[in-house]
This record gives structure tokens, C-alpha cells and sequence, in this order.
């Protein structure tokens, strides 16, 4: 592979124009099809497999035209201190603001709130139910200006009105926090190169990288049903892995011209050494983003794809657009080692190189292996605790903040109706089976009111055919606690009985329902998921490390520092710890979705780190040096890079806190906190640490094993052997 990327290298630095027009153009392509594609919107939501997306399904067959994937607005009115809804006067305000939502061209029907007996018991507060004809992502905004306008008019009449649902939804934004990521990393390139030149070349090219990887989303977005949060989730993992691949390379580049090469040969060598690495590390992201299909989740396998398509990009610009932006830069790029100033001409560096501090610090870490070790592993437990009060849900109207009209009326709803009224339970009865239809409504009904926790239970609404009813039940806690949760399933243990007894099928759907059965799918895919993407990168880097025990470590190290970050978000996201430095308004269960995707993204990205750090060690050890001082030399050419890559990808993850959107901001923490732990607590101290205490037994390999695996030629020997490089007293360790 060294010498196939090798010549990759050289040609791309010959023929930059031709390799630059290319990508400039695929920008280009890319950016026109973004520009005539329709805005993106909320990707549809459904869970093949659950009880609650059957439910739904059963719904539009057995209800047609009813719209029920359609949008839908709460229009809460809440009367004046010392008035009522009933007053004469605000009831007419109410009727005329009714009048006013049910004349838009998509609106499929508006309940009015006192035919529909939506007035609280105390009298102050009131909902009108707007129904469309169309999606949320399909809503006109016509169609949103008319719903805002209504409400605006009904407070210049003296009531407070707020707007819930999902008609309202608005794309996420990062804000400027995004921005300032980008400039800490630019601010860390240049203090790593010394150079401005040098320092924007990985800026550059993942700028690019991303810009053709979220302009093809936003292109495909209608087509595939892409929501907004695929092309956040794309950009920031794209930006982060993009400037570390370009990272790396031009580091190598540097430190090849500091050997003396010509800077053709030190592209090259640059390519196929680094770029080797390189490939590596983004196959094992890509394995982990896309292995999240296992899941059988649509919209998070559609992120996992997209996120593997930026990062397969981000590794093509570096393995061909960075030599031929080395080829544009010159001198402007200097060789690892000289000194000066960032504008201006360089000094060669007088007399030997000291050792540098990754050095220093790695004869520290081999000398004291068991304290370090012991020290990392029980701060990374430390921090682990909190995992253990791990609750799962799914973000809704509660969850904003309090700022936006959808949680204002989610808090409203919640004074005048009880917690349990913004997470109603829809339950379907399907009685086709049934010799009593009627009966079998009325049975399961019956079953329901006699449950604990239930407020309200409805009449059974049958539809046209009378096979089939639903009846919508309002529970007495939140839709996020645990006592709706038992709720449910106390209502699909009922059905069971029910339908021994009449034949009729019970099914509970609405979107707490969702949530409950999409927090437990997660769960159940947990295992499977950790099997396949652990043990497909364990192979992965078997044959890269050509080594048993390195792989093993990696893996190890990797649950520690998910655990540990999976912690840190409970403490901030669940208990508040921190919360108002992290601008979360409401604190409460973490997204369901949150542990599966963090094992996915942070071990991708934790094997970044494992594969540029160790393959320098290794590189040392099998031309001729002790396991000891490989680790030492390893952290003398990597540990400097490794640092800046890892707090250029925390400032990019960091940046995305900024997010209105509580699933991007979750993340965007939880990436950062876990590249923190894993790069400078796993991979800068338990991992020298560990091999330190191995020796020569971290390289070992069985014979039968070593001669069945490929030699992909991480390390470049081909290059050596080739060029004559090797020195005649040196030999090539066997392992």
C-alpha cells in the first residue's frame, strides 16, 4: 500500500493543476446541486419492527385521508389574571382566531376548543388543534405565517397564546460557537507549523471536503429524505477528521524534508507513509458510521452514510489535494525543526535537537508504567459513575427552551391539563377478527381505566368499515417518566388479555409510545452493534499492527473513554452539572440514540489517534529498536501532531454546543469530552503505559498468523528497501 500511495503522492504534486481542478470542479458540482434542491427539513421518523410504527401503519390503511403523518399545532390561549376563557368576550376572541386557522389552503381541520371541551377545569386556559393536510417538512410557509399571524392577533386582544407542535419546527442552527471552533484550530495549526501557509492547508482542504460532502446531502436531501441534522452531523465529523488527515500528512511532508529530501520525494514519502495511516484510520471510521444501520433505524442510518461519505472524502483530499497544494506552496513550507518567524524568512536550527516534551514525557510514562497506568484508569472510572444513572428518552416539546413558543405552550398545556397531556397514548384496537367489534372496543376501554396512572380515557372512535377504533388515553405523569413508560406496557399486557378473551388485536402508538419503543430497539442493537464494529476493526488493525495484544489495548482503552464521556453527559445533561456554561435550559433524559452513536463516532475516531501514534512506534521497533525506546520515538514524531489533531477536533465538536437543536448540541459535548479523555488520558498515557509494561510481548503475533495476513506496509519498508534508505547495520526486526 506505501508504494501504491506513494506514487499517489508524486503525481498529485506534479500535476497539481490538474488534481486541484478536479476537486474545484466536483466543489462546484456539488455546490450548483445543493442550490437548486429543495430546503431540507425534518427527516420522516419511523421504527420498522415496533409496536408503535405497526400501530401507525394500521392507521393509514384502516383510516384513509386522515393525514396522519400530517403536521399539527396546539394553539394555547390562556385568559388574563382574573378572567376566564369562558368570558364572553374571550370566547369570541378564541372563535375568531378558530375562523381565522382553518381557512389556509393545507389545513385539513380545526377543532374548536369548546365543542371539543378543551377548556382546563379552573376555566384559564384553552387549545384549538390545527390539522394538515401535509408533513411538517412540506409545510408551506405560508402555511406558518398564516398559523402565526392568527396567534398574534388573538395577544393584541389581550390573551397569552403560545404555539406547540411540530408545524412550527424550524431548522437547527450552531450559531457562532461554530465559527470559533474553526479558529481555534486555526489558531493551533499555526502555533504547531509555525507557518501560516502550513497551517492553512488542512483548514483549506477540509473546508473543501465538507463543502462537497453537505452540499451533496443538501442536494439528495429531498430525494433520500435527509433531514437537517444529517448534514449538521456530516459537517462536524467531517470538519474534525478532515483537518487531522491534512494534519498528519503535511507533518510528515515536513518531517521528510528535514531528512534532506526533495520536496517531489518528501510528497511522495509523506503520502505513503502518512497516508497509509490515513486510510486506515478513516476505514475504521467509516466502518463505525456505517455499522449504525444495524440498527435498523432509517434516520440514523442515514446519518451514520452520510458522515461515512464526508469522511471517505475528507481521506481523498488528503491523500491527493494536500501534496498538490504542497506542490503550489514551496518553500512557504518549511521542514520540521527550523525556526522562525511566521512572516519572514526561516533560521536553520542551530545544534542537536533537544528532546521535545511528547519525548520527555513518554521516558516519564516508561519509567513509571503502573502509576501512570493505575492514575488513568481510575480517573477515567472516576468519571464513568454517573453513567450508571443513565435514563433514556427521546427529545421533545419539554426539552426546548423555555424562549420558544413550542415550550411555553408544552409548559401551559402541562398547568391546565396535567403533565400527562402533552404525551398522549393512542391506543388502536383492530377487532376484524372479532365476532363483537363494539364489544371488544368497549372491553379494551374498560381494561385501560382500571390501570394506574391513567387521567382520561376516551370513547372508542371506529372508522367507516367499524372494524377498527382508537381511543386516546392522557396519563398523569410526563411523557418522559418512567410511570408512563410502565403505562404502556401495562396497556399491551392488557391487550393481550383482551384479545384471548374477544379476538380484537391491541396496539399503543403516539409519540411516547415512539419513544419508549425506540429507546428499547437501541438498547437491544447495543450489543450486536459493539460485536460487529469492534470486531471488524479489531481485524482491521490485526493487520495493521500485525500485533494480538496492540488491537486488544485499543479496544479496551476505547470502552473506557466512552464510558467515562457517556458519564460526563449524564452529569451535565441529566443531573445539570455545568448546565447553564452549556446553555442546556432543561435538563432531563439523555437521547436515546446517544450511547449506540458515541460507541460508533468515538471509536472511529479513538482508532485515529491508536493508528498515528502506535504506527510510529512500530515503525521504530521493527527497524531495530528496543519496545522502550519505540515508545519514546513514537511520541517524539507523533505526540505534538496527535495533540494539536486532538484539540482541533475538540474545538470543532465543541463548537457545535452552540446548537439550538438539544440532539446536536448532546452530541457535540459528548464528542468533545470523549476526544479529551481519549486522546490525552487513553492514548498519551495508558497506552505508552500498557506497552511499557508488555515489552516485546505487545508485538507478538502467532507465525501461522503472521504469514496468512496481507503485509500492507504501514511502516513504508517498501519505500526504504527501494530508495537503499536502510542503513547495513541495521536489521529488520522480525514480529
Amino acid at each position: 500500500m506505501a508504494t501504491f500511495l506513494y506514487k499517489i503522492g508524486r503525481f498529485s504534486f506534479r500535476r497539481r493543476h490538474f488534481v486541484a481542478l478536479i476537486w474545484v470542479a466536483l466543489l462546484t458540482l456539488a455546490g450548483v446541486g445543493a442550490a437548486g434542491a429543495p430546503t431540507a427539513g425534518n427527516s420522516s421518523f419511523s421504527i420498522p419492527g415496533t409496536e408503535a410504527q405497526k400501530a401507525f401503519d394500521l392507521l393509514e390503511q384502516r383510516f384513509p385521508g386522515t393525514s396522519a403523518d400530517g403536521a399539527t399545532a396546539r394553539v394555547v390561549f390562556k385568559a388574563p389574571s382574573g378572567e376566564k376563557m369562558t368570558d364572553p368576550g374571550n370566547k369570541a376572541t378564541v372563535r375568531e382566531t378558530v375562523k381565522e386557522l382553518a381557512d389556509g389552503s393545507e389545513v385539513a381541520r380545526v377543532t374548536d376548543p369548546y365543542q371539543a371541551k378543551a377548556v382546563s377545569k379552573d376555566g384559564t386556559i384553552a387549545y384549538a388543534q390545527v390539522s394538515y393536510k401535509v408533513s411538517g417538512m412540506e409545510l408551506d410557509d405560508a402555511s406558518k405565517d398564516a398559523l402565526e399571524d392568527s396567534a398574534q392577533d388573538a395577544r393584541k386582544a389581550g390573551l397569552t397564546v403560545e404555539i406547540g407542535g411540530d408545524a412550527l419546527q424550524a431548522v437547527p442552527h450552531t450559531g457562532s460557537s461554530e465559527i470559533i471552533g474553526i479558529a481555534v484550530a486555526a489558531v493551533v495549526l499555526v502555533i504547531t507549523f509555525g507557518s501560516l501557509v502550513a497551517a492553512g492547508l488542512p483548514l483549506l482542504t477540509a473546508l473543501i471536503g465538507v463543502g462537497i460532502g453537505v452540499s451533496t446531502i443538501t442536494a439528495l436531501a429531498s430525494a433520500l429524505d435527509l433531514g437537517t441534522t444529517t448534514s449538521t452531523l456530516a459537517m462536524m465529523i467531517g470538519l474534525a477528521v478532515g483537518i487531522d488527515y491534512a494534519l498528519f500528512i503535511v507533518s510528515r511532508y515536513r518531517a521528510e524534508l528535514a531528512d534532506g529530501r526533495e520536496r517531489e520525494e518528501a510528497a511522495g514519502r509523506a503520502v505513503g507513509t502518512a497516508g497509509s495511516a490515513v486510510v486506515f484510520a478513516g476505514l475504521t471510521v467509516v466502518i463505525a458510521l456505517v455499522g449504525l444501520s444495524v440498527v435498523n433505524i432509517p434516520m440514523l442510518t442515514k446519518m451514520g452514510v452520510a458522515a461515512a461519505g464526508t469522511v471517505a472524502i475528507a481521506v481523498l483530499i488528503a491523500l491527493t489535494m494536500i501534496p498538490a497544494l504542497l506542490g503550489y506552496a514551496g518553500r512557504k513550507v518549511r521542514p520540521a525543526g527550523e525556526k522562525g518567524r511566521l512572516f519572514g524568512r526561516a533560521k536553520a536550527q542551530d545544534g542537536p535537537a533537544k528532546p521535545n516534551l511528547g519525548s520527555r514525557w513518554a521516558s516519564f510514562v516508561v519509567r513509571r508504567p503502573i502509576a501512570v497506568l493505575l492514575l488513568g484508569v481510575v480517573g477515567l472510572g472516576a468519571a464513568a459513575v454517573p453513567a450508571a444513572s443513565l435514563e433514556l428518552g427521546l427529545p421533545d416539546d419539554g426539552s426546548q427552551p423555555t424562549s420558544t413558543t413550542q415550550r411555553r405552550a408544552y409548559d401551559l398545556l402541562s398547568e391546565g391539563f396535567g403533565p400527562g397531556f402533552n404525551g398522549p397514548l393512542m391506543v388502536v384496537v383492530d377487532a376484524k377478527g372479532s365476532d363483537d367489534p363494539k364489544a371488544a372496543f368497549t372491553a379494551v376501554g374498560d381494561e385501560i381505566k382500571g390501570l394506574r396512572d391513567v387521567v382520561t380515557v376516551t370513547p372508542p372512535a371506529p372508522n367507516k368499515a367499524g372494524d377498527t377504533a382508537t381511543i386516546t388515553v392522557v396519563p398523569g405523569s410526563k411523557p418522559s417518566s418512567v410511570t408512563t413508560e410502565d403505562l404502556v406496557h401495562g396497556i399491551r399486557d392488557a391487550g393481550t388479555d383482551v384479545r384471548a378473551d374477544t379476538g380484537a388485536n391491541v396496539l399503543v402508538t403516539g409519540s411516547t409510545a415512539m419513544n419508549i419503543d425506540v429507546s428499547q430497539k437501541l438498547n437491544d442493537a447495543l450489543v450486536p452493534y459493539l460485536v460487529l464494529v469492534v470486531g471488524l476493526a479489531f481485524l482491521l488493525l490485526i493487520v495493521v499492527f500485525r500485533s494480538i495484544l496492540v488491537p486488544l489495548k485499543a479496544a479496551l482503552g476505547f470502552l473506557l473513554s466512552v464510558m467515562a464521556a457517556l458519564g460526563a453527559v449524564v452529569a451535565v445533561f441529566q443531573w445539570g452539572w455545568l448546565s447553564g456554561l452549556m446553555g442546556v435550559e432543561q435538563t432531563g433524559p439523555v437521547m436515546s440514540m446517544m450511547p449506540i452513536f458515541m460507541v460508533g463516532v468515538v471509536f472511529g475516531l479513538a482508532m485515529d489517534y491508536e493508528v498515528f501514534l502506535v504506527t510510529r512506534m512500530r515503525e521504530a521497533y521493527v527497524h531495530g529498536e528496543k519496545p522502550a525506546q519505540a515508545v519514546v520515538t513514537g511520541f517524539r514524531h507523533g505526540a505534538r501532531v496527535v495533540s494539536a489533531a486532538a484539540v482541533i477536533m475538540i474545538a470543532v465538536f465543541a463548537g457545535f454546543i452552540g446548537s439550538s437543536e438539544s440532539m446536536v448540541k448532546m452530541i457535540g459535548f459528548g464528542l468533545a469530552i470523549a476526544v479529551f479523555f481519549d486522546a490525552f488520558i487513553v492514548r498519551m498515557a495508558i497506552v505508552p503505559a500498557v506497552l511499557a509494561l508488555l515489552g516485546r510481548k505487545a508485538w507478538w503475533l502467532p507465525g501461522w498468523l503472521d504469514r496468512a495476513l496481507p503485509n500492507v506496509d504501514v511502516e513504508g519498508e517498501g519505500l526504504r528497501a527501494a530508495s537503499g534508505d536502510d542503513d547495513g547495520d541495521r536489521q529488520l526486526v522480525r514480529v
